[in-house]
């Protein structure tokens, strides 16, 4: 719930009020002029004395200083990528992902997050890790395969806090740049109904690439967050789209998740079934997820683009050995032990039994071996009926792989 603190009217007063509720948060900035506070109509008076142009170069020269590999400024507008919003949904290629469709209005529509919304800072923080071979990791089957993003600090507290920080430098440099008294701002980090992607298109921060993720010419390896503001900020122009007539991520999607050129059925993303599906993973779809336990990274590391990729910020290290770990060796911890080693990871926010549900899956894709089948035995009996069936699923499939061996 949103905290909120009453404060006396005051000339030239600020107040920063956050909300902590989910992980975005809230500044208010409000002051009176003191000419203003006698007259009682001095609010608005700096509008027409305020630079915008200047206040934007500002912002970004205090997002580079805070590690932005870029940022840029877009209209409160998302009229035209709300119809293939609406059109996914109905569609239904949200699959459980129950939130998508209940907070669609509050993602259509900026307003209703932050009242008064006219412009968005969108900003891009890198975060490719120096860590093992990503296609040698996924060529062997006893190691386990975890998204690039998620191989470090979660992302989401990083940004949060950056963006406050920029936020809060807006506010204390308010009377310096003649900003117009009251103005709010509201930051984002991948936690509220917001389109992100759309945001960055606008701002020219990036293009969407085929894969429907933001791509840029340093490739598609960062994450995103922004700003709602009530402040009328000059729009950056969107940079082309630089896909041309390549298809490797359409092609190198092993589910075939990629539908068509810019639309993803999230039923058939093995991110999606890895992380956000919360029951039983179907049957058609396993084997294609090989070793992949968190996440997918196949559309980017086959992306041209991502030749050019900067090693991340260092929050985003690599962390518990996480990027070339054993299968049987993360099949063994227990949840006291996944809540520790992750702890800070954005990997905890599936739990231990969904984490635990995508390692089976991969112990049933490896190749047999005796240190595999023990690592499966050691759960055919756990008491969650869905590790369970999943167990029982990769032990028929280690049979399969003996009887043809047999016949062979």
């Amino acid at each position: 719930m949103e905290q909120r603190r009453q404060l006396p009217p005051k000339a030239g007063r600020r107040c920063l009020v956050r909300q902590m509720q989910g992980q975005c948060e809230l500044v208010i900035i409000q002051a009176m002029h003191e000419r203003g506070s006698q007259t009682g109509t001095g609010e608005g008076l700096a509008n027409s004395q305020t630079d915008y142009a200047e206040v934007v170069r500002r912002i970004k020269e205090w997002g580079q200083e805070l590690g932005f590999a870029s940022l840029g400024i877009a209209r409160a507008d998302v009229s035209t990528a709300t119809p293939r919003l609406l059109r996914w949904l109905a569609l239904g290629r949200h699959g459980e992902m129950d939130y998508m469709s209940k907070h669609a209005a509050l993602r259509t529509a900026p307003e209703n997050l932050l009242p008064g919304t006219l412009s968005v800072i969108s900003v891009r923080l890198p975060y490719w890790p120096v860590a093992a071979d990503a296609r040698e990791l996924l060529a062997d089957g006893q190691l386990a395969y975890v998204s690039r993003y998620a191989l470090g600090r979660d992302y989401h507290r990083t940004i949060r806090l950056r963006l406050q920080k920029l936020a809060d430098r807006l506010r204390d440099e308010a009377a310096t740049l003649a900003l117009p008294e009251p103005f709010a701002c509201r930051a984002f980090s991948d936690s509220a109904p917001v389109m992100e992607i759309e945001f960055a298109v606008q701002s020219g921060v990036a293009w969407r690439g085929k894969h429907t993720l933001s791509l840029t010419r340093e490739g598609s390896w960062f994450f995103l967050g922004e700003i709602y503001t009530s402040l009328p900020l000059p729009a950056d122009v969107p940079i082309g789209d630089h896909c041309g007539d390549c298809r490797r991520c359409l092609d190198a999607c092993p589910t075939r998740a990629i539908v068509a050129p810019y639309e993803v059925d999230a039923r058939l993303c093995i991110s999606y079934l890895t992380i956000e599906l919360p029951g039983a993973i179907p049957v058609p779809l396993r084997r294609l997820i090989g070793n992949r336990v968190y996440g997918c990274d196949d559309c980017q590391l086959c992306c041209p683009w991502n030749r050019f990729a900067r090693i991340g910020d260092p929050d985003f290290a690599v962390r518990n050995g996480l990027d070339a770990p054993s299968l049987a060796a993360l099949f063994a911890w227990s949840e006291d032990e996944f809540n520790a080693r992750l702890a800070g990871s954005a990997i905890r926010r599936i739990g231990h039994q969904r984490w635990l549900r995508n390692l089976a899956v991969a112990l049933g894709n490896a190749a047999s071996s005796p240190v595999i089948l023990a690592a499966l035995a050691s759960r055919q009996d756990d008491p969650s009926l869905l590790l369970r069936e999943h167990v029982g699923w990769a032990l028929a499939e280690h049979a399969q792989q003996r009887s043809v061996v047999a016949d062979a």
